[in-house]
């Protein structure tokens, strides 16, 4: 049933995508700023308490409501698995900025590229070169691609084997969510979550991406370059910073950085983009971020200078590894029903 829920979801969201601001991140927003008012008091147990309330229940709620369709209906029950999926899963939540940038590109528009990523990132894009522009459209895209997609799929396939229905799912956007929420709220005057907070929360989304981070890594080199991206998932990682709290975070992105690097061949790293604090704070935050984006810049890894071509070759990296969990969901799928 897992691999039929995830294709009606995406095909859902392809279909018909959610809209930017839309009432289901406005509830998570809510909840995450809730909890963290209501909770943190400043220590790190009451920030592991504030992280569990604010993660665990929507988890453990999901996880009840799926039991009881399950009781009623199995169909419901997939039912919710599907629209679970549908607003936790999918490219069309950040794709649409890709395209944008890919076009203008195409198009020779080199302003347009980068007021389009410094709209999507908030950052000061004014001045860099069409090679820069590529760079980080690649690296914020196969990051955005392995949140949005890679990761939700590891996770909601994992405990939905073990009959916890969608909870995955929410478990891991959640873990993600309110690890960035918070550390945004910090910059807010009068706003920001304790520091112990964000900690914990970073912490904590750094040891749920672990296992995916390396999942999509080694997807990325099965159907890529597979020995380039392996030597560069050897060699090439430690590259990228990986310091104080958000340690586990960062080294989970830089491996997924360095293996696509290796798979088509493509430098990756460098110096970082500067933050723009935006008036507007809530599209500052549905922007998203890369920890530590605006702390340090990294080593390059080796490869061929970014180009227009590999955005293309990006998107093909992408669609194969999802073409490869879809298939190993369907043989998954297939032994359960023979077994």
């Amino acid at each position: 049933m897992s691999f039929f829920a995830v294709l009606f979801a995406l095909i859902l969201e392809q279909a018909r995508p959610l809209a930017r601001g839309n009432w289901v991140h406005a509830g998570f927003l809510g909840w995450a700023r809730w909890a963290h008012r209501s909770l943190d008091a400043g220590k790190t147990h009451h920030g592991w308490i504030t992280w569990i309330f604010a993660v665990m229940v929507p988890t453990l709620l999901t996880v009840l409501i799926h039991w009881l369709l399950w009781r009623v209906n199995v169909l419901l029950a997939f039912a919710w698995s599907v629209a679970i999926l549908y607003v936790t899963l999918g490219f069309r939540q950040f794709s649409h900025y890709f395209t944008d940038i890919r076009d203008a590109l195409d198009d020779g528009d080199e302003a347009t590229a980068r007021e389009m990523l410094a709209q999507w990132r908030q950052v000061d894009a004014s001045e860099l070169p069409r090679s820069e522009i590529v760079r980080h459209v690649i690296e914020y895209s196969v990051l955005a691609a392995h949140r949005h997609v890679f990761g939700v799929l590891g996770w909601f396939s994992v405990l939905a084997a073990l009959g916890l229905g969608p909870a995955g799912a929410v478990l891991y956007r959640m873990s993600e969510f309110v690890a960035r929420y918070w550390s945004h709220k910090s910059k807010m005057p009068g706003e920001g979550a304790s520091l112990a907070l964000q900690q914990v929360a970073t912490r904590a989304w750094g040891i749920i991406d672990f296992v995916p981070s390396r999942v999509t890594s080694l997807g990325f080199a099965v159907v890529g370059s597979f020995e380039d991206a392996i030597d560069a998932w050897r060699h090439y990682t430690q590259r990228f910073p990986a310091d104080g709290a958000s340690a586990t975070a960062n080294r989970n992105d830089g491996l997924i950085l360095a293996a696509t690097s290796g798979a088509v061949n493509v430098r990756l790293g460098g110096q970082a983009l500067k933050a723009v604090v935006s008036p507007n704070s809530a599209q500052e935050f549905q922007a998203g971020g890369l920890y530590g984006e605006d702390v340090a810049a990294t080593e390059s890894t080796p490869g061929r200078e970014p180009e227009v071509a590999h955005l293309r070759s990006v998107v093909g990296l992408v669609w194969r590894s999802v073409v490869l969990w879809m298939v190993l969901l369907a043989l998954l799928t297939l032994a359960r029903l023979l077994g």
